[in-house]
């Protein structure tokens, strides 16, 4: 494995990044990113998943939608999703529906861990 890809099931641009954080504030509970509820809190990076990242070996890459479908176009996914590439070769690593029934940044690093090894 080359890399992990996280993808989140949302849009880039500051207009976007507005409506996810009032989408979080006002309606947590229909917020449609998993990904980015659990990765993120309201306004920044949650520390727990920061210093996962940082100290971990494995490289890693975050789109969004618009910029991972940029890069391949012909994909075809649901999002939030995490891909692994090997060789430019594109491999599912956690479907959306199994991100969404992960609650917890440290559920996701435990099941990060565990796939990897």
């Amino acid at each position: 494995m080359n890399k992990l890809i996280f993808v989140y099931n949302a849009n880039s641009g500051i207009g976007n990044t507005l409506l996810d954080v009032a989408h979080k504030i006002f309606s947590p509970k229909t917020y449609n990113c998993n990904l980015c509820a659990i990765t993120f809190d309201t306004f920044s990076e949650n520390k727990n998943w920061k210093a996962f990242r940082i100290e971990s070996n494995v490289n890693m890459e975050f789109l969004h939608i618009d910029e991972f479908e940029k890069l391949h176009p012909k994909t075809d996914y649901n999002y939030p999703i995490i891909l692994t590439e090997d060789k430019n070769e594109l491999s599912v690593f956690l479907l959306a529906e199994e991100l969404n029934t992960i609650h917890s940044t440290e559920a996701l690093i435990k099941e990060i861990k565990n796939r990897i090894v």
